[in-house]
């Protein structure tokens, strides 16, 4: 399976683009979905130029992210050299058009946002509302952020745009965050908190697509956009702010969920 964005051209007899649009896309998961195919296809250049009838060693084949605008040559097959007219097409995309879902925005690290000295009452309510999701998400059996996260987006867009989201968004901010999480808290609890800096890297994965989760995963990516990380060592909730990700919040939850 390429990535996502895949397209071909076959400059030397047309100047037509050929790739897999969000109503093409949508006919790939009900085939996934039925049985009828094994794998999601929609972003193999293989798979393309068999669907519109290419001589694929004939083919340019292109690939491009739309959340980092990473542009790349994958093969080029044809005589002519259209990589130039490619990447212009390709970055005035309406990228509606091809998944429907998904959200292009900034790819955000709050540790390079301004600090948060003092969470507000509001932020403190978010992390709280945070980690009753977390509770009820990992109180089912066999369930996870990243399992009910993955699952939701992969049956709403397929394999490769999952798989393209996380990877643009996880290799942008998880050594960033999770090792300056990991460097903010004392040696005693180091080990425990790295799933819930990652639940948090999750959630904000989850905010790049417009679709209905079985959890609201909003309180974690609004405190994430608001320069604020949350953490647990399985006692205790805290929020990091600013380029050290200083802990500028502390909570014990108590039995009566306070």
């Amino acid at each position: 399976m390429c990535n996502f964005f895949s397209f071909v051209t076959n400059p030397d007899v047309s100047n037509d683009f050929y790739y897999f649009d969000w109503k093409m896309r949508q006919v790939e998961l009900k085939k996934l979905r039925s049985g009828v195919i094994d794998c999601s296809g929609e972003d193999s250049h293989s798979h393309i130029c068999a669907h519109f009838k290419l001589d694929e060693d004939r083919c340019n084949k292109y690939e491009y992210d739309p959340l980092t605008q990473n542009f790349e040559i994958d093969m080029q097959n044809a005589k002519k050299d259209d990589r130039r007219r490619a990447k212009k097409w390709v970055e005035g995309l309406d990228w509606k058009m091809i998944v429907e879902p998904l959200i292009v925005k900034s790819i955000v690290n709050p540790f390079e946002l301004p600090k948060v000295e003092k969470p507000t009452d509001e932020q403190v309510g978010l992390l709280k509302e945070w980690a009753s999701v977390v509770a009820s998400v990992w109180a089912s059996v066999g369930d996870s952020v990243w399992a009910s996260v993955r699952d939701s987006v992969r049956a709403s867009v397929g394999a490769s745009v999952w798989a393209s989201v996380v990877a643009s968004v996880w290799d942008s901010v998880w050594d960033s965050v999770g090792d300056s999480v990991w460097d903010s808290v004392r040696d005693s609890v180091r080990a425990s908190v790295g799933d819930s800096v990652g639940d948090a890297v999750l959630a904000n994965v989850g905010s790049f697509f417009d679709i209905k989760y079985l959890q609201d995963y909003s309180s974690a990516v609004k405190l994430w956009e608001s320069g604020l990380v949350s953490s647990f060592d399985g006692e205790t909730w805290r929020l990091h702010s600013g380029i050290s990700a200083d802990v500028v919040y502390e909570w014990v939850p108590v039995a009566t969920g306070d």
